[in-house]
């Protein structure tokens, strides 16, 4: 979809889709109309250039809805040669039946109205000028509008009836089409906030990253310093079991905290290169629970994957693995807090999608709306960022995060689409 800065107006092509549909239900009133007059009130009309005009119309119709369907832009001058095209043919109908004298010659401020909503000033001119030169084109030159016969008053009761039709036609046209325009703005305008809500967030998003990568290089000396000596104090107290136990474990996060730093260099080295691996769903998945089980030894993690979803290739883009990680890690804190360590983690695929279900036993979200949000957590010793770092991948692969309450916790949905991380 073309995105097009807007300055308070909905656009060209909004327009010239409303106009395609307003031109079919011309159509088919001018095609009514002509016919009722000519058929029914007998009146003295030149029915086949009438008819020619309308068929011309239809034709044009038909080439301006192929024309819409195509992926090229629509620009300003374009929707003003279909005005054009529009106003000629409803100022030759005029002109075969009465002109100016016609009560329906108010239809050619549709355009006018219309386009108020969705162009520019200088556009709207534009367009105002098409309209009044083919009116004052119609007061000079016209075929003057037969009267049925025996009608009094020189065809006033015949013009009054008119007048009416055409403000019930004018009425409708212009609630309609104008309703269609302001809920085309509303969508817009929806979409313009999401756009800068995701502007923001990925600013806080970036802001976390910079401050991490310092980090990162500011921990790798003093976490060298302790690799060094902490074999030298378990050699000097080799006699105190107790001593050596911690020694021992805390040497094991330190080595852990070195394999994160070194995660993180691969990862941003990965991000750079934007080369995404290439592997199969089971082997995609044995990665991730492989880690997550180094993480969370405690979490008792059951994985439910069919075989024809294993085999499924995939090109796993950077920081999949991570939002998938965030989840698990999110979901084993969620069950901790009912004393639960189950986690469930359920990959299926639905038509053009895959679909990462992580599943906990915890109380649930307390709202399942606005919880990714930089800096929201729900957890007293949470940050608040693996949430939000998961939407901000999923909206990356044109996927989505969705998740839902149930009985026994709750469930986050990773949903991508298999076009983007699938293999050809």
């Amino acid at each position: 979809m073309q995105h097009r800065p807007i300055k308070n107006r909905i656009g060209p092509f909004a327009l010239a889709r409303a106009l395609a549909w307003l031109r079919l239900c011309a159509i088919g009133g001018q095609s009514v109309a002509v016919l009722v007059c000519a058929l029914w009130l007998h009146l003295a009309i030149p029915l086949l250039p009438l008819l020619a005009c309308i068929g011309l119309l239809a034709v044009f119709s038909m080439l301006a809805a192929w024309r819409l369907g195509r992926p090229w832009p629509v620009s300003e001058g374009e929707t003003i040669a279909h005005i054009g095209v529009d106003t000629l043919v409803l100022g030759v109908l005029l002109y075969f039946t009465g002109g100016a004298s016609n009560p329906f010659v108010t239809l050619l401020l549709v355009p006018i109205a219309l386009s108020a909503a969705a162009l520019s000033i200088r556009t709207i001119l534009v367009v105002a000028a098409i309209a009044g030169t083919a009116y004052l084109l119609l007061m000079r030159w016209y075929m003057p509008l037969p009267v049925l016969d025996g009608m009094r008053d020189h065809g006033y009761s015949l013009h009054v009836i008119g007048m009416g039709v055409n403000f019930v036609i004018m009425a409708l046209l212009l609630g309609f089409f104008t309703n269609r325009l302001a809920r085309a703005l509303r969508v817009q305008q929806l979409a313009m906030q999401r756009v800068h809500e995701r502007a923001l967030r990925d600013e806080g998003i970036l802001a976390i990253a910079t401050q991490a990568a310092g980090a990162a290089h500011e921990l790798n000396t003093p976490l060298s310093t302790m690799r060094t000596l902490l074999p030298e104090l378990r050699r000097e107290h080799a006699d105190d079991a107790g001593l050596a136990e911690d020694l021992s474990l805390l040497e094991g996060q330190v080595d852990r905290c070195r394999d994160i730093l070194r995660e993180m260099v691969a990862f941003g080295q990965a991000q750079l290169s934007q080369e995404p691996e290439r592997l199969d769903v089971a082997q995609f998945l044995h990665s991730c629970t492989e880690r997550f089980q180094l993480l969370r030894p405690e979490a008792e993690l059951e994985l439910q994957l069919d075989d024809v979803t294993a085999r499924l290739p995939l090109r796993v883009p950077p920081g999949l693995r991570h939002a998938l990680l965030n989840l698990l890690n999110n979901a084993a804190d969620a069950s901790a807090l009912r004393d639960s360590r189950e986690v469930l983690l359920q990959v299926e695929r639905e038509g053009d999608w895959l679909q990462f279900l992580v599943i906990d036993r915890g109380p649930g979200f307390a709202s399942t709306e606005g919880n990714a949000r930089l800096g929201h957590s729900q957890k007293q010793s949470g940050l608040g960022i693996g949430l939000t770092l998961a939407v901000a991948t999923a909206e990356r692969l044109s996927g989505e995060l969705v998740a839902r309450n149930t009985d026994d916790g709750a469930v986050v949905c990773l949903r991508l689409p298999l076009a983007v991380i699938s293999q050809p």
